[in-house]
This record gives C-alpha cells, structure tokens and sequence, in this order.
C-alpha cells in the first residue's frame, strides 16, 4: 500500500494481511482523490474509522491543510500511528484513540469544527451507517460548504437525505461504493 500522489508520492505504508482492517483499494482511492480535485487543497479533513490512516495520509499528501483520525482498535491505532512516522509525523496531523460514536456525540475534547471534507469507511458489516450520517447531520461536525464521503458495501443503498445531509452522488467499484453527500442548510 503506497500514498499515489503529491508530496509524499510512493510512500510505503504499513499493512498487515492479516488483520481485521479492509482498507480502501489503490483503485477506489485514486478514483476519490480524482473526483475531490482542488477540494482537497487546503481542506481540514477527518477520517473516521481510520484504519491504516491512507485516505487521510493522501490527503496531507495532496495538499490538505489539517487531517484529523479518530480510530479506536488496538492494532489500528499501531499502524496508524507508524504510518503517521513513516510520513514524517507533521504537526498537521492529529490521531484521536476514540471510539468514533463517542467522538460524534460528545463534542468536548474534539478539535476545532466544522471540516471541509469528512471521510468514513466503518466496518461493512457493522449495518450502523444511517446512525452514523444522523450523527454527523446533528453535531456540527461538517463545514456548511463541506463534502461527506462515505465507503460502504455496494450492496447497501444509502438513504437521499438523513438531516441536513443529502447524498449527490454515488459511485460503485466492485464490491465498494463511495456515496457523497453535501450539506445542506435548511429552508
């Protein structure tokens, strides 16, 4: 697993085969830093259910201006943080040891909200993702301008709207999907 493009282009990150992560492929990363573009330029991001920490570390690559990762297990925290090293350790980068659903309801201790791109690929089979884009839609945690992507099963039909989130986009690669959402103010 490597960072594709920009500062940090071809940095090996670490994975274990055998552990319970399932990270974002090569393809679908590349294909969601195509369709971000300039977005992701200055962007503060947070990447929920971290894992290996690729999205958020692609981004700092491409141009992000802060990248924050909230993930809670054990030996994903490990090689969060050693990919973290491997990248040079910026102090752009803050690792929140949380779990995800804490972080989302109780607002003290977080950093500083809204982010202009929110990124969350929770476990396939966890069947939470409704609660997860509730939460989100009701805590501020997205800028008013700002992109929700959500990877998911390509199985599972998201809903159009949860909130002030309403879902303008959806693209399938095998068994993944990225589902976009926007924030939307209300009427």
């Amino acid at each position: 697993m490597r960072v594709i493009a920009g500062t940090q282009k071809g940095r090996r990150l670490l994975f274990s085969a055998g552990s319970h992560i399932r990270p974002t492929s090569g393809r679908v990363k590349e294909a969601l830093f195509s369709m971000l573009g300039a977005h992701t330029r200055g962007a503060s991001l947070l990447d929920l259910f971290a894992g290996t920490g690729a999205i958020g570390l692609e981004a700092l690559s491409r141009g992000a201006r802060r990248v924050v990762f909230v993930e809670n297990s054990e030996s994903s925290l490990r090689m969060l943080r050693e990919n973290v090293k491997r990248c040079g350790a910026p102090p752009e980068i803050t690792v929140i040891p949380r779990n995800v659903w804490h972080f989302l309801r109780f607002p003290q201790g977080r950093p500083d909200t809204p982010f202009d791109i929110l990124f969350a690929d929770p476990p396939y089979r966890s069947g939470h993702i409704e609660k997860l884009l509730s939460l989100i839609s009701q805590h501020g945690t997205l800028a008013a301008e700002g992109l929700l992507i959500v990877e998911h099963p390509s199985s599972a039909g998201l809903p159009l709207q949860v909130g002030r989130l309403l879902r303008f986009r959806e693209v399938r690669y095998g068994d993944s999907a990225l589902t976009f959402f926007e924030h939307v103010q209300p009427s």
